[in-house]
């Protein structure tokens, strides 16, 4: 198994010589990535394996790759210090789900830790606490294990048989039109229980600002949106998750926010998650090889989330524009069901409920959903892509897009 550090890996071509790198210090970046926390490899089944050697099916996944840990302290007075992002957190959330309104009004009066600036978090800043060593099981299969690290932070599950529903707020809203049901005003949120970001409803039309009676989730009573949760952040607004991009002319995209390097355009084949991961590892573009498949966070760092069409992501970026999704593999196995891979959604993130029959734009071009590693000797009935809520589109040929 090889483990290589980002930053130990840059330094290590400039001392030798070799090919030059974007040579961005730690402590100059403003968008710093705290790694996914992944530590195992898994096989297109879903089973554990040992990680791949160089060369080997498979290798490149996100256990094979580490980025900066997190890191974060307690202060022991209701609030958490990331040292990483250098994001200031409250350490335990609101024991009740708030209304998208009601959230932002709870962040701004909260007083905690001597500080009054609290606010609620963009999804980039919530999705930096993401863990994705999480992973939600059944009752009789074993504890659940959440999101997010519980040595520091508190975290609960709802009872009942919604315990998957552990949605917090952030405060990014959906602006490229309304979601699930034709006028609904969403806003993204990550689920801590399950792993997953999507837009929520708000309780509001999209189109006029109006209280709507339709919702982003069920209540069973018909009465609008049920609301989420909210874990309130302090520290400046719009620095962190902020890109800086550059071009290269040589068919690569540097960010000096996060310190990374993109390819600029996809190449516009669909492949299933092992063809991905190796396209990534043999890929030689702007006088480099040693690209890589991103993680979960890294692809989710270039989402635009204030475009108001599609795709969700800048124009310095190329994209496939066709017909069918815009969904783009990562190396990051998702938690529930390992025989499945994370996927950031640049296009709509189609899902419908069980008993409609046309899929629509359920979670938000921006969404990080999960997709099939693979159909070979692999059956996809409704029980693999259904919730309770939705049934996503579940194709296991997306496109790619490689970082170094």
């Amino acid at each position: 198994m090889r483990l290589i550090s980002h930053t130990s890996l840059i330094s290590a071509i400039a001392l030798s010589g070799g090919l030059s790198a974007p040579l961005y210090a730690a402590g100059d970046l403003t968008y710093p990535l705290v790694d996914t926390m992944q530590d195992q490899c898994f096989d297109l089944a879903g089973e554990a394996i040992t990680c791949p050697a160089t060369g080997e099916a498979l290798y490149g996944q996100d256990a094979q790759y580490t980025g900066t840990a997190s890191d974060y302290t307690d202060n022991e007075d209701g609030t958490v210090t990331d040292n990483v992002t250098g994001l200031l957190w409250q350490k335990t959330p609101t024991d009740d789900r708030l209304q998208y309104a009601d959230a932002i009004g709870y962040c701004e009066a909260l007083e905690i830790g001597g500080r009054t600036d609290w606010r609620v978090p963009s999804i980039k800043e919530l999705y930096s606490l993401a863990d994705f060593r999480g992973e939600l099981l059944r009752p009789e299969e074993g504890e659940p294990t959440p999101y997010i690290d519980t040595s520091v932070f508190d975290f609960s599950y709802p009872e009942g048989q919604m315990a998957f529903a552990g949605q917090y707020w952030s405060s990014t809203l959906y602006v490229k039109g309304p979601v699930i049901n034709g006028r609904n005003q969403g806003a993204f949120g990550f689920n801590f229980a399950d792993g997953h970001i999507k837009s929520y409803g708000t309780g509001l039309d999209f189109y006029t600002g109006a209280p709507s009676t339709q919702s982003g989730l069920p209540t069973g009573d018909g009465q609008g949106a049920p609301g989420n949760f909210v874990r309130c952040v302090a520290g400046d607004a719009d620095v962190y998750g902020v890109n800086s991009f550059t071009a290269n002319d040589d068919g690569t995209v540097s960010d000096a926010a996060t310190g990374l390097m993109w390819q600029q355009a996809d190449d516009g084949t669909r492949r299933e998650w092992k063809e991905a991961l190796a396209y990534c590892e043999g890929l030689n573009l702007g006088g480099y090889d040693d690209w890589r498949l991103p993680d979960s966070k890294e692809l989710q760092s270039i989402v635009d989330y204030n475009r108001t069409s599609i795709p969700a992501i800048d124009d310095v970026f190329e994209v496939t524009q066709d017909s069918e999704t815009l969904d783009y593999w990562t190396s990051t196995t998702f938690g529930d069901i390992k025989s499945h891979a994370n996927v950031i959604v640049f296009g709509l993130a189609l899902s419908k409920s069980a008993d409609q029959d046309e899929y629509m734009d359920w979670h938000g071009s921006g969404a990080q959903r999960s997709s099939i590693k693979t159909l070979a000797d692999q059956v996809l009935t409704d029980d693999d892509t259904c919730s309770i809520n939705a049934c996503d589109i579940d194709r296991s040929d997306n496109l790619v897009r490689c970082v170094r």
